[in-house]
């Protein structure tokens, strides 16, 4: 069966007013949205100067609500500071499990732009 691949998110940079920033993606389908059995999923976050934490959070409900989102394990990226070797380049995570949708979060967010959020599957 044919790969997706999709832009989660793209070109978000942060105020650089030092406040700290939330932001959430739209909902993108996931492997269980399809019915492949394999579960296979990468993600890749392209940051620069980033300092914050971005996730994935995923979903088996086909209508999800707030509560039915949780965070998938594997897939947090950490930038504390300028110095920070995390805070600029590609960071690749994979990721098993039948998931409806899978959406990206990022938190604690106080510089740097995202770049861009891909979803291989």
């Amino acid at each position: 069966m044919a790969s997706s691949s999709e832009i989660i998110i793209s070109n978000q940079t942060h105020d650089g007013d030092s406040s700290v920033q939330t932001l959430t993606s739209d909902k993108f389908k996931g492997d269980g949205y399809y019915g492949r059995s394999d579960g296979f999923h990468t993600v890749q976050y392209n940051v620069d100067g980033f300092i914050g934490t971005i996730v994935v959070e995923a979903t088996l409900a086909i209508e999800p609500i707030a509560t039915d989102w949780f965070t998938v394990s594997g897939t947090t990226h950490t930038s504390a500071s300028d110095s920070d070797a995390n805070n600029t380049g590609g960071f690749v995570y994979n990721f098993t499990g039948n998931y409806v949708w899978v959406r990206a979060i990022i938190s604690n967010w106080t510089d740097g732009t995202v770049k861009t959020i891909l979803l291989n599957h």
